[in-house]
């Protein structure tokens, strides 16, 4: 697969690592001439022009335009991310203000989060981001199904509070009131009381195995279950530090900063691309261009760490910039200030025990 760096022998790597810290700290496509004078690499200019054509053609780098330098690719960042970064040797001045935000032992998540992000903005100079889950109790505690007609029927959900939602569902196969009584059972025996993040994909087919004939009711089912429930759970995102994305050329184009400006404000595709990262992973995760799905983003990046106290997402700190951001200073900032503030909450009472207010709703 292209970009996995199977295909590169050490030089082509050490010439790769130096094209992308040139760019991400000048922005400009990096000649050889370049190469030699300020990364002194000790080959000529020839061998290092025929390497480069070589991670071109492998897709490592673009030529922009009719320029003699290149620029990393979006493969050329991953592979980057993935084997050639370094690790980013914090200042004692960057040190001192990562311990001071440790030490403040706030109490309130919503202030640590703010804090941290003004911290990481600062650090970056780029856009720094806090998700702070609204983390819902909010469950359905009685399903009741209504038959519209031979493929369409009526899926009530009924709230504690006795809310109901309502979704009409139209199926690619007959049903009937016998079919409809057995989906109700599996929903209340099964689903009903249930928070969205304990429906599972091995719930759901467990469920379709047991179901018998119609089991094709249960996927479409769920999932529109699973919709209404995040309706009620968006999450919260705050930002800080939009302005440093109009320091680099990248956001040059009015009308394109706009777009960025409106997903954004927006929320919901950062929303979704944070919640759908695998929640198992401990560490930072790094999205790069075209990676995150959305096309006003193909030109940022975004780095994030979600925060966990007792194994539960409380909060999530990211980064995002453009596309040749300072990979090794930004893992290394969201790292330590994401784990600073999960040991923080981790050793605070009112956090770590489940009863503070995050926990009601």
């Amino acid at each position: 697969m292209r970009g996995n760096g199977g295909e590169l022998n050490d030089r082509k790597k050490m010439i790769l690592k130096a094209i992308i810290e040139a760019h991400v700290k000048e922005g400009e496509p990096v000649g050889s001439k370049y190469l030699t004078q300020h990364k002194q690499i000790a080959l000529s200019s020839a061998t290092i022009r025929n390497e480069m054509a070589e991670l071109e053609s492998l897709g490592y780098l673009e030529q922009p335009h009719t320029s003699a330098g290149r620029v990393p690719s979006e493969y050329g960042y991953r592979f980057y991310v993935n084997s050639l970064m370094q690790k980013y040797r914090m200042s004692q001045q960057e040190l001192v203000r990562m311990n001071a935000l440790a030490k403040s032992r706030l109490a309130e998540i919503d202030r640590l989060l703010e804090t941290a992000t003004h911290l990481a903005a600062a650090l970056t100079n780029y856009t720094s981001l806090a998700i702070k889950p609204k983390v819902s109790t909010a469950v359905i505690d009685r399903f009741k199904t209504v038959l519209l007609g031979k493929e369409h029927f009526m899926l009530v959900m009924i709230d504690g509070a006795g809310n109901i939602k309502t979704r009409q569902i139209h199926t690619e196969f007959p049903i009937d009131q016998a079919m409809l009584d057995r989906l109700e059972l599996q929903l209340n025996t099964r689903i009903a009381g249930l928070r969205l993040e304990e429906i599972t994909v091995s719930l759901v087919i467990e469920m379709e195995r047991s179901f018998g004939e119609g089991e094709g009711l249960i996927g479409p089912v769920v999932k529109q279950i699973c919709e209404t429930l995040s309706e009620a759970d968006p999450g919260d995102l705050r930002m800080t530090g939009v302005n440093h994305l109009l320091e680099y050329p990248e956001y040059a184009d009015a009308h394109a900063f706009k777009e960025l400006l409106s997903v954004l404000e927006e929320k919901r595709d950062i929303l979704k691309l944070v919640s759908e990262a695998p929640s198992e992973e401990n560490g930072p995760q790094v999205i790069i261009g075209s990676e995150n799905g959305v096309e006003e983003m193909k030109n940022s990046a975004l780095v994030f760490q979600k925060i966990k106290v007792g194994g539960r997402v409380v909060g999530v700190i990211g980064v995002l910039g453009p596309r040749r951001m300072d990979y090794s200073k930004v893992v290394s900032t969201v790292e330590y200030i994401a784990e600073n503030l999960s040991d923080l909450l981790n050793t605070s009472p009112r956090l770590s025990d489940g009863s503070s207010d995050e926990g009601k709703s």
